[in-house]
């Protein structure tokens, strides 16, 4: 028989263990089938499950991960001034590895190769936490153009996205 035909075996097994309280991807392991191929069982069988544990752990997932952004944030740019001081330095150690091995010489200037390799070092990290910075910023800016084009729907405006 081919394992995509769904049993009254399955059927029943998934109403017994949604009885018992088991979440989706529970059943699934249990009756050794997809968690969609559940979810299409439990769709014909009238059952849903409770997704407020998931969507609980989702919200706390994106406040962890704000968080953890927020740090990356303050460590590229604490990268980004430890960088421009190097280029900002009234001395530069220069090191350099010759036949003699490596060797550091303190110069006066940064040489351009250098220079052009820490300014490229400190755009790469600005870039990347303001890129970072923008991901929280965005979900408010969203929120607010949610609202305010709804609110120019209702009101008959006509907007510049051509909507309402």
């Amino acid at each position: 028989m081919p394992r995509n035909l769904i049993t009254d075996a399955d059927r029943t097994r998934v109403r017994e263990l949604h009885a018992e309280g088991k979440t989706r991807n529970d059943i699934a392991r249990a009756i050794n089938r997809s968690p969609s191929t559940v979810t299409g069982i439990a769709r014909t069988l009238g059952l849903s499950f409770d997704r407020s544990k998931t969507a609980a752990a989702t919200q706390a997932r994106q406040i962890d991960n704000r968080s953890r952004r927020t740090q990356i944030v303050g460590r590229l740019y604490g990268r980004a001034e430890h960088l421009l001081a190097r280029l900002e330095a009234e001395r530069y150690v220069f090191t350099a590895t010759t036949i003699h091995g490596i060797e550091s010489k303190p110069l006066d200037h940064v040489p351009a190769p250098d220079e052009k390799a820490l300014a490229t070092a400190l755009s790469t990290h600005l870039s990347a936490a303001s890129r970072l910075e923008q991901v929280d910023a965005d979900k408010g800016s969203e929120g607010a153009k949610s609202m305010l084009g709804g609110l120019a729907v209702a009101l008959g405006i006509q907007t510049r996205f051509g909507d309402g």
